[in-house]
């Protein structure tokens, strides 16, 4: 679960006894904790998950739909991405939406590691981004804070499993059930969408131990890399030793400090809806900066960050939007099919997410939308560079 891509932070996992009651008492040591690489190969999920279609709400409250947020309707683009829903009249404050994005984003697109302290009374559980959750296994209901915003949680456990659910609108939930298998040493992860108490779709994660190149194991019958700290096999006599490479999470952002900012010229509906270029660009801008960035502006020279943001205009003067954030590069690259390098483009990151407001609303939807994803890029930079 939480968000993706290559940060990991580094956790020393210390093995605890338990006490109180006889059903724990006979558990010795942390039941989940350890440092876990997932298994893409071995992980299942239904090629569209969701919630039934997700309605945004048309009248004076402001909405903004991300295309991670999970209505069936916005299903088939990778992480942050999606399609249009229909309108509907039915009321959805901005944070159940946002809600909405988190949660069902975790479930489609999982962490490519977890870092887990157990312990009787608490449970932290970092991703790869090195954001933590800090969840209390006591069946009571609790308030955590996730991309500033709020969420309802409740974690309990039954047995060896720790069960967490997480509340993400009215009739609304996602719950996790986390498991360890021993033989060999698993952590099996899984999400269940539930929509007015009943059951919906479902996604299986499976990781295994230690720190495994995550890139490697995704491809089916490919041998996992050794952990830091192993020792190399040495290649074959005749065979050509593979190529050295930075495998440290987060080794694409290690060093990086000055970015440029580009933003897609506007359509003539996104300007009648009250979206301007230049206030764009000063707010991605101003929010590089404040994260220890150079910022160089109207520019796509080397890496750069690029918005891209498409409107429409429906009925009793709503807005739509379909806005994007990228963070791109340059890098030469050996490709299968060419016998040189070449210079390609490549994508480090990337977010984006729909937004559906009344016009006087629409600019400051758009705008705290794209803000919030370039404040994720920026966390993951700088947790690169500490």
């Amino acid at each position: 679960m939480m968000g993706r891509r290559f940060a990991v932070m580094c956790v020393v996992t210390v093995a605890l006894g338990w006490c109180g009651s006889s059903r724990t008492s006979a558990q010795a040591t942390s039941p989940l904790g350890g440092i876990w690489s997932l298994n893409r190969s071995l992980s299942e999920s239904p090629k569209e998950i969701g919630f039934d279609i997700l309605q945004a709400s048309v009248g004076d409250n402001e909405g903004q739909t991300s295309g991670s947020s999970g209505g069936r309707g916005r299903r088939g683009s990778n992480r942050g991405g999606g399609g249009r829903g229909p309108l509907s009249t039915r009321p959805e404050s901005s944070d159940d939406v946002q809600r909405m994005r988190i949660l069902v984003g975790e479930v489609r697109d999982p962490a490519a590691r977890l870092t887990i302290v157990d312990t009787p009374s608490v449970v932290t559980i970092t991703n790869d981004l090195g954001q933590s959750r800090v969840l209390h296994p006591n069946g009571r209901e609790e308030s955590i804070d996730v991309e500033n915003l709020p969420i309802a949680v409740t974690a309990t456990r039954d047995g060896a499993q720790l069960i967490v659910l997480y509340h993400v609108e009215q009739n609304r939930d996602v719950r996790w059930t986390y498991s360890r298998s021993t033989n060999p040493p698993r952590l099996s992860v899984e999400a269940q969408l539930i929509e007015r108490g009943q059951d919906g779709d479902k996604a299986t994660r499976v990781y295994d131990a230690g720190l495994v190149n995550v890139a490697a194991a995704a491809q089916p019958g490919a041998a996992p890399s050794p952990a830091s700290g192993s020792r190399q096999q040495p290649a074959p006599p005749g065979s050509q030793a593979p190529e050295s490479f930075d495998q440290r999470p987060g080794a694409e952002f290690a060093g990086l400090k000055s970015v440029g900012v580009l933003v897609e010229d506007l359509g003539s509906e996104a300007r009648a809806c009250g979206l301007r270029q230049d206030v764009l660009e000063d707010a991605v801008a101003k929010r590089l900066t404040a994260g220890g960035l150079s910022v160089r502006k109207n520019s796509d020279e080397d890496t750069y960050v690029y918005v891209n943001v498409i409107t429409t205009s429906v009925a009793n003067g709503t807005c739509v939007s379909r806005y994007d954030a990228f963070l791109y590069t340059q890098a030469t690259s050996k490709l299968s099919y060419h016998d040189r390098p070449v210079l390609v483009q490549v994508s480090l990151m990337h977010r984006g997410g729909i937004g559906v407001s009344a016009l006087a609303a629409h600019s400051a939807s758009v705008l705290r939308g794209l803000e919030g994803y370039v404040d994720v890029f920026v966390a993951q930079i700088r947790a690169a560079n500490k």
